[in-house]
C-alpha cells in the first residue's frame, strides 16, 4: 500500500475540509492510501510552544511523512496571495530533506482556500508549487477534462483544487469544489502508483 501525504494548514476549516476530500479521492484509489497531516499554528511570541499532539483533527506532521510517503498533497488558506506562514515555517526547516533529496520524484499537488472569489487562490497555489520544485517533485494538477472546471461558479483551477469561503468564512465545500478535490486526489493517486510500478 501507497502512502500519499495529506498536508495542511487549516485555519477556519476550509482547507482541512479540502484535505478530507482530496482523501476521498485518493483512497477511491486501490493500493494507495491516505496520510492526513496537519502543520502546527505560528505565532510571534517565540516562548510559547505548540502541544504534542493537536487537541483534534489530524496529527501534526513529521519529517518521516516526508520520508514515507509516495505523494503528497499540500495545502493552505491564502494570505495575501501567498501561503499561510505555519505551511511556510514547516517547509523553510525542511533543507537537510532536500538536500538528501527525500521528495524528488515524487508527484505532488496544492491546494487552497480564499474569502474572495479573486482573492488571490492561483497565486498562493503557484507559491506552494515552489518549494515543491525545489525538492524535485512532480507536479500534478486538475485538466481540462474535468467538467467541474469549466462549469464552477465557485472555486477550482488548473493549478489545483481550491474553496471560495466567502465573508462568512463559511467551510461548507461545494458540489464543484468537492468534485474537483476528489478529482485531483485520484488523480494524483493514480499518477503516484503509475511511476511506483516503473520503479
Amino acid at each position: 500500500m501507497l502512502d500519499i501525504l495529506v498536508l495542511y494548514y487549516s485555519r477556519g476549516g476550509s482547507v482541512a475540509a479540502l484535505a478530507r476530500q482530496i482523501a476521498r479521492g485518493i483512497e477511491s484509489v486501490e493500493g494507495v492510501s491516505a496520510r492526513l497531516r496537519t502543520v502546527p499554528a505560528v505565532a510571534p511570541v517565540t516562548q510559547s510552544a505548540a502541544p504534542a499532539v493537536p487537541e483534534e483533527g489530524a496529527p501534526y506532521v513529521t519529517k518521516a511523512d516526508l520520508a514515507e510517503c509516495a505523494g503528497i498533497a499540500m495545502g493552505s488558506p491564502t494570505r495575501f496571495g501567498n501561503m499561510a506562514a505555519p505551511l511556510k515555517h514547516f517547509l523553510d526547516t525542511t533543507g537537510a530533506e532536500w538536500a538528501s533529496g527525500t521528495l524528488t520524484g515524487k508527484p505532488a499537488a496544492v491546494f487552497t482556500s480564499t474569502a474572495s472569489m479573486h482573492g488571490g487562490q492561483e497565486s498562493t497555489l503557484l507559491s506552494m508549487q515552489l518549494p515543491l520544485l525545489h525538492h524535485g517533485c512532480l507536479l500534478v494538477g486538475i485538466p481540462f477534462t474535468e467538467a467541474a472546471l469549466s462549469s464552477t461558479q465557485t472555486g477550482g483551477t488548473p493549478y489545483g483544487a481550491s474553496h471560495v469561503s466567502g465573508a462568512s468564512d463559511d467551510s461548507r465545500l461545494s458540489e464543484d469544489e468537492k468534485a474537483l478535490a476528489q478529482a485531483l486526489g485520484r488523480r494524483l493517486a493514480d499518477i503516484t502508483l503509475r511511476l511506483n510500478r516503473t520503479l
